[in-house]
């Protein structure tokens, strides 16, 4: 009977320990569930979204000091803006480097004040927390690191794991940090109910035997439980995962992923149809038995150099496919530095200066939510319609329609099911309820029936690449506090409703007419006709004060006009020309001036689009073969300033510099169209990184070779040695701007050709591939002789092929071929915007262990 009793005990443990503590535990199953916490079900299914935020360490804290700014009111500000973006999970890395010393001991300083400041805030905010208390970081990035008195800095990553006195100061330390007692709540990190579990370190990167990492994993472990904390313990698994059974041994409740689909530090911003390379989350030890047990958790993520916002829900989808309960981004730019993305230039997220991105984020909120986990997702390209989610790469475009919730990334056409029935909206410029010009983000939300509230951010514009080599000295985005028309169509509004504005400061005074109005920054109270409320600016409402607003002031200093020329267009066919003028109101007239053959500027007005673009579209009498010469002319003030060369007057002047213009080849609708030119085009290349590989100058004068040496096509995975190895290199190139202009006439050309060598004095098999804005893949092989030659492909001979994952994805798991599954019928190449250039197919495996080489000048569509 004692048995009997002692084996259900055991059986129904983890239930009966749920019901006594409020931590969350992780059952047999390997799920995260909630124990008795305030606020949710007992035993339910953990689910949490949010991103990683940095401000109390290293370079935020030191840029903020720098500047003046108030870390306390900085904090403030993003988490408020975390709550309207839907976050309900914090994640980072803590700085152990700058809270610690030699031996482990936690100094009680300013950057720990500063971080129990944020878990205080973010509890206010019903925002929970994962925390990783050792990073192994110096504090530079991106600067040189400081001189800090933490272990990690004595000791550096890889002794931290297994030097002896190294390894005695981390378990010293991670008994004072849960030990530690936060003076904004009274209670220690062990005990706080709010923070879900600790990951043990940041991206360890183990060497060895299994058996000596599952030992060190197990002694930190140790020192954590001494505490007394019962909380899930995490331990990152995506790296070295040729030690996976050293993971799979030790004494922890979960895994700890990452995602970087699109690679880190490009330096520019990624162009093409990714979505193939989020299409799944694919961990090779998933099926292990003990792995299963184990709880799954992101602790970071990101579409690195990716500008659009269309990304962000399908990896949150491919996430809980693979059975990830949380999942944080990284990272979040503080707003007070937003401007310059100089903290890690390789992401941008911020709802102020990088609104359609930040709104995707709240889409993909919604994503992990209402999806089941481990559920089959449907593969691309069918899967980016799924559940109430749409995704698409060509409209630049993310969004959620249910009967309650419409959220949004850009200008949708989405038809509502039941519009009212609608709570939240969330969106970016227009739809069926709202049509809005601005660049800033909006949220209207209903407070009780016929009263809403409406937040709506200033313009927000990229004036530079915001992914390139960045500075504080150099704004990439300005913040512009404009009026725009609004006309909100909202069936529990109607219409001529009044609005009450509700921040401080706010001073507006208009009036509806119909349903529209002359909307500014802030936030309001919209109330139906005829309703009353007793609602305040200081009414609660969820994790928001009413009043409650944060945006920067406008830092619009100068006029910008944004405009890229095309590369070349086709003769006699008409031309659409767009540019953004960004000034602090709308400028008096916006003009081209072309230069035609007869010497004389002929001038078109350019209409406003939307926000702060205006197009003209230049008649085919003006696109004659030979050469388009333009400029631009803007009116502020009754003062003309022409550009590109911004130069004040206009081009019709006496003394205008004729030289001072935009210069577009325009060509016959049979000249072959340039797809790639290594002269112009290398910096753009997504590649892996070769020794030797490098441009020289050849032939004819400006013509340039990339020498593309691969010493060894068959190359192992670092991360995981048991991986099979790959035999292939691949570069790929994306020429959308190239072929703007002559668009219309692609699907004339015939033939791909590559002017190039072979290189080892042997000829070399070449796998040229074009990519369809649809994110589909056809190709074939042309063999490169060892004297420079055109080599030529037929279009009639390319097939489906595999999408390689370029850049490089991590971690490095994750798969290196993508099955687009491209249908067998004939590629259109009106569609086509990418170049996937592969030396691999087609060789044999005796030939895959060789050298092989290829110097390539062009590649044409002729």
């Amino acid at each position: 009977m004692n048995k009997l009793i002692l084996l259900l005990s055991f059986l129904v443990g983890p239930l009966t320990f749920a019901q006594k503590n409020s931590d969350v535990y992780v059952d047999s199953k390997g799920i995260m569930r909630w124990g008795n916490t305030p606020g949710r079900t007992p035993n339910a299914e953990v689910q949490g979204f949010g991103t990683n935020y940095t401000v109390p360490f290293a370079y935020a804290y030191r840029t903020a000091k720098k500047m003046g700014i108030s870390l306390e009111k900085a904090i403030d500000n993003d988490v408020y803006h975390f709550a309207r973006l839907g976050f309900d999970s914090y994640r980072v890395h803590v700085w152990d480097t700058e809270i610690s010393d030699t031996l482990g001991n936690l100094l009680e300083n300013e950057h720990l004040k500063l971080f129990d400041y944020l878990l205080k805030q973010m509890k206010d905010r019903g925002i929970k927390f994962i925390l990783t208390p050792i990073a192994y970081w110096g504090n530079g990035w991106p600067e040189p690191d400081e001189k800090t008195p933490g272990f990690s800095a004595k000791y550096g990553k890889a002794a931290c794991l297994t030097n002896p006195e190294a390894i005695k100061a981390q378990e010293n330390y991670l008994f004072q940090f849960l030990n530690h007692v936060n003076p904004y709540t009274g209670v220690a990190y062990r005990n706080e109910p709010d923070l879900i579990a600790f990951e043990i370190s940041n991206e360890p990167h183990h060497g060895g035997m299994a058996a000596e990492v599952t030992a060190f994993i197990n002694r930190m472990v140790a020192s954590m439980r001494r505490t007394g904390c019962k909380k899930p313990i995490f331990y990152n698994v995506s790296h070295s995962i040729q030690l996976a059974d050293g993971y799979f041994g030790a004494d922890i409740q979960g895994g700890t992923f990452q995602w970087y689909p699109t690679g880190l530090e490009s330096r520019h911003e990624l162009r093409g149809n990714l979505l193939p390379n989020v299409d799944r989350y694919t961990i090779p030890f998933a099926d292990n038995p003990r792995f299963r047990k184990m709880a799954k958790v992101v602790y970071e993520f990101d579409a690195a150099d990716v500008g659009r916002s269309y990304i962000y829900p399908a990896m949150a989808r491919s996430f809980r496919e693979a059975g990830m309960q949380m999942a944080h981004q990284f990272a979040y730019d503080p707003t007070f530095m937003a401007a310059t993305n100089t903290e890690y230039a390789t992401h941008f997220m911020n709802l102020a200066y990088a609104p359609q991105k930040a709104l995707s984020l709240k889409v993909a909120s919604a994503v992990f939510h209402r999806l089941a986990m481990n559920q089959p997702a449907g593969r691309f390209p069918t899967d980016t319609i799924f559940d109430n989610f749409r995704v698409s790469y060509q409209r630049d475009l993310a969004e959620v329609v249910t009967d309650t919730q419409f959220i949004y990334t850009n200008t949708t056409d989405a038809i509502l099911p039941a519009a009212d029935k609608l709570t939240e909206i969330a969106g970016f410029g227009k739809s069926a309820v709202v049509n809005y010009g601005g660049t800033g983000a909006y949220f209207l939300d209903r407070i009780e029936p016929g009263v809403w509230r409406l937040e709506l951010m200033p313009d927000a514009i990229w004036v530079k690449d915001v992914f390139g080599f960045n500075s504080l000295k150099n704004e990439n985005a300005v913040i512009n506090w404009r009026s725009w028309p609004m006309t909100i169509n909202l069936p529990d509004l109607g219409a001529a409703y009044t609005i009450q504005p509700l921040n401080e400061g706010n001073m507006f005074t208009d009036q509806v007419n119909g349903n529209s109005f002359n909307s500014s920054p802030g936030t309001y109270l919209l109330i139906r006709k005829g309703m009353k409320t007793q609602l305040t600016g200081t009414s609660r409402w969820k994790n928001i004060t009413l009043k409650e607003y944060t945006a920067p002031a406008t830092t619009l200093t100068k006029t910008y006009l944004l405009h890229q020329p095309m590369a070349e267009v086709t003769a006699n066919q008409g031309l659409k020309l767009d540019a953004s003028i960004v000034a602090r109101s709308e400028p008096e007239a916006v003009e081209v001036y072309v230069l035609g053959i007869d010497n004389r500027w002929e001038k078109i007005q350019l209409l406003p689009a939307t926000g702060y673009t205006y197009t003209a579209l230049l008649p085919a009498r003006l696109i004659l073969e030979g050469f388009l010469r333009y400029c631009l002319v803007v009116t502020e003030n009754g003062i003309q300033h022409t550009y590109p060369s911004r130069v004040e007057g206009s081009p019709t002047d006496w003394d205008f510099n004729v030289e001072n213009t935009w210069q577009v080849r325009v060509v016959s609708d049979s000249l072959p169209i340039t797809l790639f030119n290594a002269a112009t085009d290398t910096d753009q290349l997504s590649r892996a990184y070769l020794p030797g590989s490098r441009l020289i100058p050849v032939g004819e004068l400006g013509e340039t070779e990339l020498l593309i040496h691969v010493e060894k096509l068959a190359t192992s995975n670092l991360e995981s040695k048991n991986a099979s190895p790959v035999h292939d290199y691949s570069m790929r190139y994306n020429f959308s701007t190239k072929v703007a202009g002559r668009r219309q006439t692609l699907s004339a050309f015939q033939n791909i050709v590559l002017k190039g060598r072979s290189l080892n004095d042997k000829p070399c098999p070449v796998q040229l591939a074009l990519i369809t804005r649809d994110g589909l893949v056809y190709g074939g092989i042309v063999t490169v002789g060892t004297k420079t030659g055109r080599y030529t492909l037929p279009v009639t001979q390319l097939k489906p092929v595999k999408l390689v994952s370029l850049p490089a994805p991590y971690p490095s798991f994750l798969p290196y071929f993508i099955d687009t599954n491209a249908p067998t019928s004939n590629l259109d190449l009106s569609t086509i915007e990418t170049l996937q250039v592969s030396i691999g197919p087609g060789l044999s495996p005796e030939d895959s262990a060789a050298k092989h080489g290829l110097g390539i000048r062009r590649v044409t569509l002729e």
